[in-house]
Parts: C-alpha cells; structure tokens; sequence
C-alpha cells in the first residue's frame, strides 16, 4: 500500500508532462510515420527517469530542492543574478507559455467531446484550476491529479489497444531507432515534450522529507506509466490519415472502433490539459518560493499572496488565450518550441549541481554511468534548443535552411558547448566534500 501511494504521489509528473503538446505531437507523429518514432518516446521515458531521480536526489542530500541549491551554488554577483533571472524567466515565462497550450487543449477536448462551447470549458478549467490550487494542499492536489491521469491512461491506453496494432512493428519501433526523412523535428518534439524543464523543479520540491527508495519506486512507475500512455497516444494515431486534427483522429477513432471512441479521445484529451492546467501554475509558483523565499519565513508560503500571485498570473495567462479564440494547435506547437530553448538551461544547471561534491557529499553525488546518461540527455536538450534558435533566426532573416541544416548545425554548436561543460563538471568533482559520508543520509544504491 505504502508503494501504491508512493505511485499515486508521483503521478503528479506525467500529469504534467501529458498536456496537450504531448497529445499533438505524439498523434501527429504516428499519423506521419507510423510507428518509426516510438524508440524516441522509450529514450525520452528513460531520460526523465534519470532527470528526476537526480533532482529528486538532490533535496534529499542536500535538503534543498533544485531553484534553492541553484540559487546557493551561483549566489552573489553579476553570475548569481543572471542566473536567477535566467531560471525565473525561463520556468515563470516558459509556463505560462505552456499554460496557455494547456488550457487551450483542455478546452478543445471538452468542445469535442460534448455541447459546451470552447469559451465556457475554458472557464470552468479556469475556476475548477484555481479552486485545487487554492486549497493547495498536496493530498488534494496529487489526489485530483492521479485521479486524471488514471482517466488520461484508460482512454489513451484502451484506444490503443482496441486498434489491435501490429505487435512486431510496435516492437521494433520502439527499440530500434530510426530517423525517416523530414521526421528530425518532430523527434526532437517527442523528446521535448516528455523532458519537462519545470517538472524538475517541482519534483525537487515535491520531494522534500522522502525516503530517496520509495521515491525511486514510486517516480520510475508513475514515469514508465507516462511514457506507455505517449506511445498509446502515437499508436492512436498512426491510424490517421490526411491533415493532422483533433477533429480526424476524434473521426478516425470511431470509425474504426464504434461512436463511442471518438468522444473518448476528446475526454482524454480534456483530461490531459486539465491535468497540466494544474502543474504548469504549481510549478511556477514552488521554483519562485525556492528562489525567493528565506529559510523559515512565512512571506511565501502557499497561502500567501505572493505565491498565489505567480500562480494566479501563470493560470490568467491560459484563460486568456482560451478566451481569445486562438487555435490551439498552432498555440501549443509554439509552447512546445520555447520547451526547446528553456529545456538546455534547466538539464545543464541539474548536471553540475549533481556533480557537485561540495554540495551533494560523496554519497549523494552522480555515479559515473548516471552522468553518462545525463550528459547524452543533455547533449540532446542542447540541440533541441540550438536548433529552436536556428529556426527562429531564420524565419526573422528570412532564410529557409532545410531540416539537415539546422540540425547538423545545432549538433555542431551543442558539441562546443559541451566540452566547457563538461570540464565545469570535472571541477565540481574534485572539489571536497562538505557534505562526510557519515552525515549523509543513506541512499541506496
């Protein structure tokens, strides 16, 4: 019982993690190749397990969460500055962008799944959001998220099921890796859209007076969990054919399975940006308490109205693009892009603050094959953003790189970014422990 609990506590990451953007683009990817691009969603699974065990891990050792050892490790100066401003922008700005792509999904999912007009699912999301989160408590925020991604999953996983896919080819494309021509952007989207930056920060917080065991059980199933509800989302539509719509996978669904199908898919969806609708706030207001709040001050606790602030303008920012009439897939595809250039920032800081013996002691710090997967995670992230910024810089100059270009481009620059921070994290190894294996607490390895 005590590890189902640790289950349903930590479901509260591919809540998440499933939003609308993982919907369109996981859909979108199996309407266009099938499923030749599950091995990224098996890779992106894996990573995020790796990611949130080490920022779970370090406010386990270290008593910080991730925004505080961040804000410790880089205090004072020009340095500290920039890099609070950097975190604060990148996770404040970054989910509203994200808010409003949730928000927007929630909304098209309830409107396709039933009478109600867009306008008006968008506000009651908006108070059904704001009312979990100004009871705030984490029983009843975890509680209403577990419940949702239980609904999320029976829709996703059960349409997939019923699809009766071809089990070979799901297999093989979800182990071996493939890259199909023209399919560059819409893998390093899968990737994105599974490695969250601001899940970090929120996992960090979340994990505060844990056992780092039961959190490990608890994070590897909810985030495993995650991950087959994506591929069931793929797996969906890879029976699309034509243009990319809610509306065609809502009408392919059915036809294929029966009228009850289609609305199935639309509740799912629903479920997914609601779910979202909710961690995108909370997640922006915990990275701001751990930024600015001072160690036994009550100036940000969770009923304080600085803290309700930075989650009440994350959350306007959604209901105000649902009420504008804005379509949501173009919306949610931006979301996803800014996922790109925040992503790099938030996977780097975790790398050294990991790497940190100063900080994390010598138990605490990252074994050498998790810093292999974490840096081939991060080198990942850092194309996904290069590669974000490449494309913005060209659409202002007016150039039309083709796909191979700005990939081999971003992979280039990632590499000469990697070896300062590579050697950054050899530094940060050496350095002595303050932190004796006799005063940390005992992890298991």
């Amino acid at each position: 019982m005590k590890r189902f609990l640790q289950v349903l506590f930590w479901s509260l990451i591919p809540a998440a993690f499933i939003g609308p953007g993982t919907v369109t683009t996981c859909a979108s990817a199996g309407a266009t190749f099938g499923y030749a691009l599950l091995w990224s969603l098996t890779f992106s699974t894996i990573a995020t397990v790796v990611l949130q065990e080490a920022s779970a891990r370090v406010t386990v050792v270290s008593g910080r969460n991730l925004a505080e050892a961040i804000r410790d490790r880089f205090r004072g100066g020009a340095l500290g500055v920039l890099v609070t401003l950097l975190v604060l922008g990148a996770i404040v700005l970054g989910n509203a962008a994200y808010e409003a792509g949730n928000v927007l999904g929630a909304s098209a999912g309830a409107a396709l799944g039933s009478p109600i007009s867009a306008r008006s699912a968008t506000l009651l999301i908006a108070l059904a959001s704001a009312a979990v989160l100004w009871i705030g408590t984490p029983k009843t925020v975890t509680t209403v998220l577990a419940a949702t991604v239980g609904f999320m999953g029976i829709a996703f996983l059960a349409t997939a099921f019923l699809l009766k896919p071809p089990a070979g080819e799901v297999l093989a494309g979800s182990i071996v890796p493939s890259v199909p021509a023209g399919s560059g952007l819409l893998l390093l989207g899968l990737v994105g859209t599974t490695v969250v930056p601001y899940n970090l920060f929120l996992g960090s917080a979340a994990a505060r007076g844990q056992d780092l065991g039961e959190i490990r059980f608890g994070l590897t199933v909810a985030v495993i969990l995650g991950g087959l509800i994506s591929m069931g989302i793929l797996i969906a539509g890879a029976d699309v054919e034509g243009t990319f719509s809610y509306e065609a996978v809502s009408g392919t669904l059915s036809a294929r399975l029966g009228g009850w199908a289609g609305p199935l898919f639309a509740w799912g969806l629903f479920a997914a940006g609601f779910s979202s609708a909710i961690t995108a706030p909370l997640a922006a207001a915990v990275t701001a308490q751990s930024l600015f709040g001072a160690e036994g001050s009550h100036r940000w606790n969770a009923r304080g109205w600085r803290y309700r602030a930075v989650w009440m303008g994350v959350l306007a920012v959604g209901v105000g693009f649902g009420l504008a009439g804005v379509r949501p897939i173009p919306a949610i595809i931006l979301a996803q892009a800014l996922n790109g250039v925040v992503l790099p920032f938030a996977a780097v800081f975790l790398l050294l603050v990991v790497n940190d013996r100063g900080l994390m002691g010598d138990a605490g710090i990252n074994r050498p094959a998790t810093n292999v997967v974490t840096a081939a995670v991060v080198a990942v992230t850092l194309v996904l953003g290069v590669s974000g910024v490449l494309r913005a810089g060209a659409s202002v100059i007016g150039g039309t790189p083709t796909e191979g270009q700005i990939l081999g481009t971003a992979g280039v620059i990632a590499a000469v970014l990697l070896v300062p921070l590579l050697m950054a994290v050899r530094r940060a190894r050496r350095a002595p422990a303050s932190i004796s294996l006799a005063a940390a607490p005992a992890l298991p390895r």
